[in-house]
């Protein structure tokens, strides 16, 4: 699926940049440069279009270099149709060629403020109550930290500060801590930096579909027991289709990902996954993609918690896993036949460096029961 989605990509960024090039011939500065020479204009076009795209290919990589690509026609597009309109009332061509120009302009904008929702960390606050005895509880959650992306392992350290000043009584992570590219240094110092914080019931984990890695164990020089081996030795404890029963009051399970079944696999059911478990104790299940919302609240769970999605990440395609299928929600808290169910946008990303549906986060839940 992924590489039909990365071919389908590059299908319309080749398209886009065709585009581009017959925009950039209607510049007056192009035009005069040429000598009026049409073949002489498609070719400096031609040439300023690469160089645009060759600089942010070689400074943000191919997949953002196509985001960018794609979001300039877009607004290109829109703004060609806007001064369209406007030359049709005013009755008269501009002068000058301004839609490009705005292009350009409300693109450069548009991509920075997604730069910064992306690589910028939010805290974002919910509150659950319960009809169950478990009292109050405060919870801090995180998700797709892609670990080297929009930070390395050092720079998670000043997350989890953050964090920690949160005071939380539990920490829990649902998945793809780390990628195929994030160095094994980094993970080492993200582990190190899980191993600062300071709960009452501890840090709990869950993998995702990238953290035991697509690729052989040679590419990043780990696998996914190394990883475990090293959230372990920093305190953290891993949770595959297990649970754990805290104070008496409340259970935390953590569930393998979806991606197993994919791999060969297996995991339990939802309902497998409470077998045994005592129905009036507060129930937290952590599941890397947001699914089988029906199956988990028929099991009767009290809180699910989620990444995955990145919060659909690019407007206008932040719903697409929904109405598709894949995910049973893209972003927040809902509450389905009294299971709350919360999916987090993620701390990070994984290889786009732009969020302009959503942004970063870590998350604090505030459990109130009886």
């Amino acid at each position: 699926m992924w590489a039909l989605i990365f071919f389908g990509l590059m299908a319309l960024g080749a398209a886009g940049l065709v585009y581009l090039i017959s925009r950039f011939y209607k510049f007056g500065w192009v035009k005069r440069a040429s000598n009026e020479k049409k073949w002489m204009r498609i070719l400096l076009s031609a040439v300023t279009v690469l160089a645009i795209v060759a600089v942010l290919w070689l400074t943000m990589g191919s997949m953002n270099a196509i985001v960018c690509v794609l979001h300039l026609v877009a607004f290109w597009l829109l703004c060609d149709l806007v001064f369209w309109a406007v030359k049709k009332r005013r009755g008269k061509a501009f002068d000058r060629y301004y839609a490009g120009v705005c292009a350009l302009i409300f693109t450069a904008i548009y991509l920075s403020v997604g730069f910064v929702l992306a690589n910028h960390v939010w805290r974002t606050g919910y509150t659950v109550d319960s009809a169950k005895k478990v009292g109050t509880l405060r919870i801090v959650h995180i998700a797709d930290s892609h670990v080297g992306t929009t930070f390395d392992g050092e720079g998670f350290a000043e997350y989890v500060a953050q964090m920690q000043a949160e005071n939380p009584d539990i920490v829990v992570i649902t998945g793809d801590y780390v990628d195929d590219d994030t160095s094994k240094q980094d993970m080492v110092d993200a582990c190190r930096a899980l191993g600062t914080l300071q709960t009452t019931y501890g840090v709990y984990y869950v993998f995702g579909n990238h953290d035991k890695g697509y690729y052989s164990e040679e590419y990043r020089g780990y696998n996914g027991d190394d990883l475990v081996a090293e959230l372990e030795k920093n305190g953290v404890i891993v949770l595959e289709d297990e649970n754990v029963l805290l104070d008496n009051r409340f259970y935390v399970i953590g569930r393998k990902d979806r991606s197993e079944e994919e791999r060969g696999g297996k995991r339990a059911s939802a309902a497998e996954l409470v077998q045994g478990l005592d129905p009036d104790k507060y129930m937290i299940v952590l599941d890397h993609q947001p699914g089988e919302y029906k199956e988990l609240a028929a099991a009767g769970v009290d809180l699910v918690l989620s990444g995955h999605t990145h919060g659909g990440q690019l407007f206008p395609v932040n719903y697409v896993g929904e109405w598709t299928g894949v995910n049973a929600k893209t972003y927040g808290l809902e509450r389905r036949d009294g299971t709350d169910f919360l999916v987090t946008s993620g701390i990070s990303d994984w290889a786009i460096l732009f969020k302009t549906g959503c942004k970063s986060e870590y998350v604090v839940i505030d459990v109130t029961g009886k």
